[in-house]
């Protein structure tokens, strides 16, 4: 995750007038990382998991 380079930076996408209450500033952080975490690329071990689960799926029951 970035840190921005200014102290108290609004960060991109968060109206500034949620940063005027320390409630506000929480929240525009949380939207912040969450955005960060959102872009992340999916791991490969858990891509290889849900096409593991898929092929079990699939399966006739035995």
């Amino acid at each position: 995750m970035k840190k921005s380079s200014k102290k108290g930076a609004v960060p991109a996408g968060v109206a500034p007038a949620e940063t005027t209450q320390p409630h506000g500033q929480i929240a525009s952080k949380l939207k912040a990382l969450y955005q960060a975490v959102e872009n992340e690329p999916v791991p490969q071990h858990f891509l290889d998991l849900l096409h593991r689960l898929d092929e079990a799926e699939e399966r006739p029951p035995e």
